[in-house]
């Protein structure tokens, strides 16, 4: 069985597939200091609450955006695990070629999710993560990333909603049942999902005209790609577990197989 995590700046998503299908998906906040016996520790629980043995998992890989935490989680894998994690960076093969100015500024999460989505749907694609930032990112039909966009998630547009104007609650971000609110958090919810939908599908928009790329596939993933699902029709396909699909392709491209 394989070990998947994608450390992101808000949360850790865990992932275990069988070899046939992903059998438990998990997820930890980022930002709560950590030692190695308590990842290590709290690996060993999620695996438990699946009935998932230690000794079942032979392979792990870790995609991370947040580097101070990864001598404590390396650590908590080889401690508890007992095995060497495969971490995605330089000398890794992910079948992505990067043609940006500074390759070397382009996050592991985006690439997993460019390999995940050129190996599950080819190109040319656009990968949109839904995640703490919301990433616009395109794969030519040969596999190259070439450009990118990277705009405030939704989450922090809400936050710096309520925290700049003291009299604004904190609210649950949904949509509304309609965008012609008549009190305070429904006025709110309009104006945070309503606006999103709308930059969405401008940049969407603009970036299929300036690629000259019309029908490219656009894939939606990502923790709040949820509340985009069903709104806008730029969306081609939500894909729940694309990060988990791209870390095991890079994977097996890494061991062979």
């Amino acid at each position: 069985m394989l070990l998947a995590m994608d450390v992101g700046n808000t949360n850790i998503t865990i992932g275990v597939h069988s070899g046939a299908e992903w059998i438990g998906t998990f997820r930890m906040t980022t930002k709560t200091p950590r030692t190695s016996d308590e990842y290590g520790l709290f690996l060993l629980a999620l695996l438990n609450s699946k009935k998932i043995e230690v000794t079942d998992i032979d392979g792990v890989i870790i995609s991370s955006v947040v580097p101070n935490i990864m001598y404590s989680l390396n650590n908590g894998v080889r401690k508890y695990i007992r095995l060497e994690p495969m971490i995605v960076g330089p000398g890794i093969k992910t079948g992505i070629s990067i043609h940006t100015d500074d390759p070397r500024e382009v996050g592991a999460d985006r690439i997993v999710d460019a390999a995940g989505g050129f190996y599950e749907y080819g190109g040319p694609l656009l990968v949109i993560d839904f995640g703490t930032a919301t990433t616009y990112d395109f794969v030519s039909e040969k596999g190259v990333f070439e450009v990118a966009v990277t705009s405030p998630g939704i989450k922090i547009t809400a936050n710096a909603l309520w925290q700049k104007a003291a009299k604004l609650p904190e609210i649950e971000i949904k949509k509304p049942s309609s965008i012609l609110a008549r009190n305070t958090i429904d006025s709110m919810q309009a104006g945070l999902v309503y606006g999103y939908i709308g930059q969405v599908e401008y940049i969407v928009k603009k970036m299929k005209e300036e690629l000259k790329q019309p029908d490219m596939k656009v894939v939606a993933t990502g923790g709040l790609a949820r509340v985009m699902q069903g709104e806008t029709d730029v969306i081609d396909v939500y894909d729940s577990i694309l990060t988990f699909k791209g870390l095991k392709y890079i994977y097996d491209r890494n061991r062979g197989k």
